[in-house]
């Protein structure tokens, strides 16, 4: 946990917070994603997190895929927009968050995917057949998504109209 949130959460406690995060997906030769299991939910997901307060997100892009798997990478482009309520999620220690997501997709340009041993616990790559069923639920939609058409960005169309 970052000082920031840190500072945030002694001030509103374990309840619900909207969280500005990157995800980045990785994809080998082979068209296989890389995936983490994280260390305090022990689910697979992919590599990402909260984006710094005054960081642009793809600083925090390249920087969270560092330090959770080892990789440098480059972004490639922007594969999609991800918030609502499937993309909240609960920790062990009670802490609720909500992210409203840009996710990257990236190629490595050096080091070799290593699971950093806190945050993640394990790294591997997994093609569309073979993603773990232990897998955070929100990341289901984004990895449908990225294996059906990484031409194109993805997000939710629009459901808000103005009052009548």
């Amino acid at each position: 946990m970052s000082n920031y949130m840190r500072a945030l959460r002694a001030k509103v406690g374990s309840q619900l917070i909207q969280i500005p995060s990157v995800t980045v997906l990785t994809f080998d030769d082979a068209g296989r994603v890389l995936l983490v299991k994280h260390g305090d939910v022990r689910l697979w997901t992919t590599p990402g997190g909260a984006i710094d307060p005054l960081e642009t997100p793809a600083d925090a892009a390249v920087r969270e895929m560092w330090e959770e798997t080892g990789l440098y990478v480059e972004l490639v482009r922007v594969l999609g927009v991800y918030a609502g309520p499937e993309f909240q999620t609960t920790y062990s220690n009670g802490d609720v968050v909500s992210f409203a997501m840009a996710v990257f997709e990236a190629r490595p340009l050096a080091g070799t995917p290593r699971p950093d041993g806190d945050e993640t616990l394990e790294v591997g790559f997994f093609a569309p057949g073979e993603v773990p069923e232990n897998i955070q639920p929100w990341v289901r939609p984004v990895l449908a998504d990225a294996f059906a058409d990484r031409t194109r960005p993805h997000f939710a169309p629009p459901s808000w109209r103005p009052p009548v």
